[in-house]
């Protein structure tokens, strides 16, 4: 199995470092035979995996920008058939105003090419208005036009300035806002912090703009605003850099946005007219664009006023990219992209407002996309969408990888040797579908499922005592062994009241202490949609304001949590009542995300809260089931991260979930159903040995992405393996660590493995990053060396049934691998057991399977 892509970039000094350490491992002190020493070798392939963490190489490549695309463009000229200009009409109002063009050119191939930064400008007029490059700017009252000419082609744009004798009035939330948000100046890593930076305080990303006029027109004896001479505020000479600033330089003397901080200063610093216009909605053009590796695209970015009329925010607007390596974007909001094909989506955000331009990027030059197999429809989406970026799947798993891959990821534990024996002699065509409703069907299914949802739910044993999370979990698992329709249980639990002690889910309104953190944990569990930003101000990369936060806090503020004894509270909602945002005491209605306020509510509000949440039409609730579902199976969400579903944040292949929440719905909520259709796909069961073709993807599932096995997972991996159970405090014997309710039962190995805390619903709060610790705990650990000694354990049974060295090494590398050995560790094998096998020998031999990557990742 080669190193995954990502893992694949090692130093020399770091692979030494390693090696020496390997080399430093001996035997048990009571053998004078060193087997392991001879193992040193392929111990190696999980040492460079393992060290990779440690040494922070593990991140992916960095993205490899053209260092001048316009060549590459300029390739293409001979191609282009027309072109198209936004806007079809530039107005300007004001002395300050520009508006900057897009220039596209159409193709003879389809597709469109952005070639702004390639096109000659030429105005008819220059003293009415010019072109700097694709901007306009106004010089003097009156009408003209801008001549476009690029590939031989030609077009003219009307150009009307009106106002230019005049600065237009200056707004302190429509104009002066933007500038601190585009400069970084209210970022939470400079004036926006807490405390401010050098005692001077802006809200965050301008969320209170009474108080940032306050805090400059007020503060500190009016000394950073100096109204006789503009140029010497120290709101402007700090960010010019003409006097000493720790964020350094932020705008240059001659910028437009300096101007406008003198214009407004020299106004008077005025808050605005009540009646100014404000903004309403902020378009961006392209929505979507396929790009070239290498290549750039120009953003348009306009904002949408009350009034109804637009203003060009190309320069105001803050940009960024979800995926660096495939797109990246400047401060001007020119994408470029790299050497990867992908996809990523650019964020555009103003004043609150936020868009989004998607981007695709393929391989040129793809090779033909082969015929593949279709099973469901989620093959041939993938294979649609590989296909437009040229990409080639890999061939498909063989038997015994995907049997243990579906075990892992389905039930939680290896296959037995025998189980791998009966699927590996089964010839039956529909062997791998039979054997997927089979491993559905077993207990050890709701096991490993309660414990996921335990960490989504906050199943936390510090937080609500031992019989709320035992209720809890036990609840949850059986939600699970009875296939409970996924609306129906998690209505019940938006809804749960009752004693703690009794009613399971009534325990997740005791995971926070506050209505708020209610409102953050349900809507991140249940939509994917993270509002723990709109607690304090605007969301940054969505729409959500404080009013949303509040507005769906509100169905909460009535709730009510009465002690009835030790660790145990009654719960319930006394109705509705009124929330108000802290420090501006503003009453906010509540309300469901983007839905009506509500009047009167007779009982339980919750009640309302869960028919909307789980509705069919609800568009959240099933897309962040199926997006978990397809991370588990898959490895990588079609939203990535899984549960932060925003418009900035789109899906890798929309199609496609958009088709699994469909089939969630019309399944009635089935997750086992939707699961087992993931499961028969194609795309499941591709190979994870990548080809030339497709080794950078990591986006688009054209092959199996190699995930390290969970914590529990690898500990009962492990116990099965030796034959030994891990004795847990206050457990019955042969209890596996996946089904614990207790997620702080003390375990080192759960601990250095990742088990999360369970203090956040992101799953992020699971480690799945390999770590030194881990590497040398898997080597070292008395734990392990015990159970392979153990006379009641595998290999104890083995050596005493007498088995001949090649069906010694069959059975090991069955119960630790789930196929037989390979060549290599066949040679191995025979070396070692060539005087016989003997215990220490095979309790060497499976030492070193434990600690081989094909064990310890699933793949």
């Amino acid at each position: 199995m080669p190193i995954p892509t990502k893992y694949a970039k090692i130093t020399s000094a770091t692979v030494h470092a390693f090696s020496r350490l390997l080399g430093a491992q001996t035997r048990r002190e009571n053998t004078g035979v060193d087997h392991r020493r001879r193992l040193r070798t392929p111990l190696r392939d999980i040492a460079l995996i393992l060290i990779v963490a440690i040494a922070g190489i593990a991140a992916k490549s960095a993205m490899v920008v053209a260092a001048d695309p316009v060549p590459a463009a300029r390739d293409m000229m001979d191609k282009v058939l027309s072109i198209s200009i936004e806007p079809k009409e530039v107005v300007l109002r004001g002395e300050n105003r520009r508006q900057q063009l897009l220039i596209t050119a159409h193709l003879a191939e389809g597709r469109d090419r952005d070639v702004s930064h390639l096109a000659t400008f030429a105005s008819a007029s220059e003293a009415i208005a010019r072109s700097e490059g694709a901007v306009v700017t106004g010089i003097a009252d009156g009408t003209t036009e801008i001549r476009v000419q690029v590939a031989g082609l030609s077009q003219a744009v009307p150009v009307k300035v009106a106002g230019f004798a005049s600065f237009p009035k200056v707004h302190f939330v429509n104009d002066i806002i933007p500038v601190f948000s585009k400069l970084g100046c209210n970022s939470g890593g400079c004036h926006g912090r807490a405390a401010g930076q050098n005692g001077f305080k802006l809200s965050v990303f301008g969320f209170d703009p009474a108080a940032d006029y306050d805090a400059l027109t007020k503060e500190g004896r009016g000394r950073r605003i100096v109204p006789s001479s503009p140029s010497q505020s120290l709101l402007l000479a700090k960010p010019a850099a003409l006097v000493p600033h720790g964020g350094g330089m932020r705008l240059a003397a001659d910028s437009p946005d300096y101007e406008l901080l003198v214009q407004w200063i020299r106004q008077g610093m005025p808050w605005g007219e009540p009646s100014a216009p404000t903004l309403v909605s902020l378009r961006v053009s392209p929505a979507e664009r396929v790009l070239g590796i290498q290549s750039q695209q120009q953003i348009l970015a306009t904002a949408v006023y009350s009034d109804g009329q637009e203003r060009d925010v190309t320069a105001a607007a803050g940009y960024g990219s979800n995926a660096a390596h495939v797109a990246e974007v400047d401060h001007d909001g020119v994408i470029r992209t790299g050497t990867f094909p992908g996809q990523a989506a650019v964020t555009v955000a103003y004043m609150g407002q936020v868009a989004a331009v998607k981007v695709l990027v393929p391989r040129p030059q793809a090779p033909p996309f082969p015929t593949m197999l279709v099973r469901s429809p989620i093959d041939q989406l993938v294979w649609d969408r590989l296909k437009l970026l040229g990409i080639l799947p890999s061939g498909p798993a063989d038997d015994a990888t995907f049997l243990r891959r579906l075990f892992l990821d389905t039930i939680g534990r290896l296959p037995t040797p025998e189980e791998a024996r009966e699927f590996l002699a089964d010839a039956g065509a529909d062997q791998r579908s039979r054997w997927i409703d089979q491993v559905l069907a077993r207990d050890e299914y709701a096991e490993l499922w309660a414990m996921k949802w335990g960490d989504i739910l906050l199943v936390d044993r510090q937080k609500l005592g031992n019989r709320g999370a035992y209720e809890f979990h036990r609840w949850l698992r059986d939600q699970f062994a009875t296939n409970r329709p996924y609306d129906a249980w998690a209505r019940d639990m938006i809804t749960a009241s009752g004693n703690s002690a009794k009613n399971g889910p009534a325990n997740l309104y005791r995971s926070m202490d506050n209505p708020e953190g209610f409102t953050r944990v349900l809507s991140q569990a249940f939509l994917g949609v993270r509002l723990e930003c709109a607690q304090c101000h605007h969301h940054p990369f969505e729409k959500w304001s404080q009013d949303d936060f509040y507005g769906l806090t509100g169905f909460f503020t009535g709730l009510e949590r009465k002690p009835l004894g030790t660790n145990q509270v009654l719960v319930y909602h006394a109705g509705l009542r009124e929330t108000r945002i802290p420090f501006s005491n503003k009453l906010v209605p509540t309300r469901v995300l983007d839905g009506p306020a509500l009047t009167s509510v007779s009982g339980d509000p919750r009640r309302l809260l869960a028919d909307w949440m789980t509705s069919p039409k609800n568009p959240w609730f099933a897309r962040l089931a199926v997006n978990r579902l397809w991370k588990h199976f898959l490895g990588r969400g079609l939203v990535e991260s899984e549960d932060d579903l925003r418009s900035t944040n789109p899906p890798t292949n929309e199609p496609l979930l958009d088709y699994l929440a469909n089939r969630l719905v019309q399944q009635d909520f089935n997750l086992k159903a939707v699961m087992r259709e993931i499961l028969n796909s194609h795309v499941y069961q591709l190979s994870a040995v990548t080809n030339d073709n497709n080794q950078s993807d990591e986006q688009n599932f054209s092959h199996y992405l190699i995930k390290r096995l969970s914590a529990e997972v690898l500990l009962d991996a492990i116990s099965d393996v030796t034959g030994v159970a891990e004795p847990f405090p206050g457990q019955p014997a042969g209890t596996r660590a996946v089904q614990l309710w207790d997620n702080r039962l003390p375990s080192y190995f759960l601990e250095i493995f990742g088990r999360p805390e369970r203090t956040s619903p992101c799953e992020c709060g699971r480690s799945s990053e390999p770590t030194m610790a881990q590497a040398l705990h898997l080597m070292n650990a008395p734990e392990i060396e015990t159970r392979l000694a153990a006379p009641t354990g595998r290999v104890a049974r083995l050596i005493e049934r007498g088995l001949s060295p090649q069906k010694l090494a069959d059975e090991l590398s069955l119960a630790a691998l789930g196929r037989f050995p390979n060549s290599q560790e066949r040679k191995i094998a025979d070396d070692m057991f060539a005087a016989g096998p003997s215990r220490e020998a095979a309790a060497d031999f499976l030492w070193t399977l434990l600690n081989s990557r094909d064990f310890l990742f699933n793949h």
